[in-house]
């Protein structure tokens, strides 16, 4: 399935946990925090799977460079190796993330742009230098 936009991915997920039956209650005060408090919990723990394959990359980077090799080409190499899975535990945090914006019914792309334009135009924004 191909999605070309952050509305249709939104549109997509509200129907798929609907369809799963996965979505947040909204009948009555306790039942929709109880429904909150629990998905906000499944977010945290995907976060945290990330954390884990970061973790898994710098080891196997290390594990690389103590065995010779040069310490970008080790790097590139562990990236790799979690692509798959890092990418699978983002989709998780994704889907609950798109899981709250329903909740809420909040646009999800109008939300996104007006936040980064909001975080372009800082006047105390963080300096990097490249």
């Amino acid at each position: 399935m191909q999605i070309n936009g952050l509305i249709e991915l939104q549109n997509f997920m509200r129907n798929y946990h609907k369809e799963m039956n996965w979505e947040i209650s909204g009948s009555g005060y306790s039942e929709s925090r109880d429904g909150l408090l629990t998905n906000y919990m499944l977010l945290t723990t995907e976060v945290a799977e990330v954390g884990e394959e970061l973790r898994k990359s710098f080891n196997l980077t290390t594990a690389n460079v103590l065995e010779g090799m040069e310490e970008e080409e080790a790097f590139r190499l562990a990236k790799e190796a979690v692509k798959d899975d890092i990418g699978k535990e983002l989709a998780d945090c994704l889907a609950y993330l798109l899981k709250f914006y329903n909740y809420f019914d909040i646009d999800l792309e109008t939300s996104f742009f007006a936040k980064m334009d909001e975080v372009k135009n800082r006047k105390n924004k963080d300096i990097s230098i490249k």
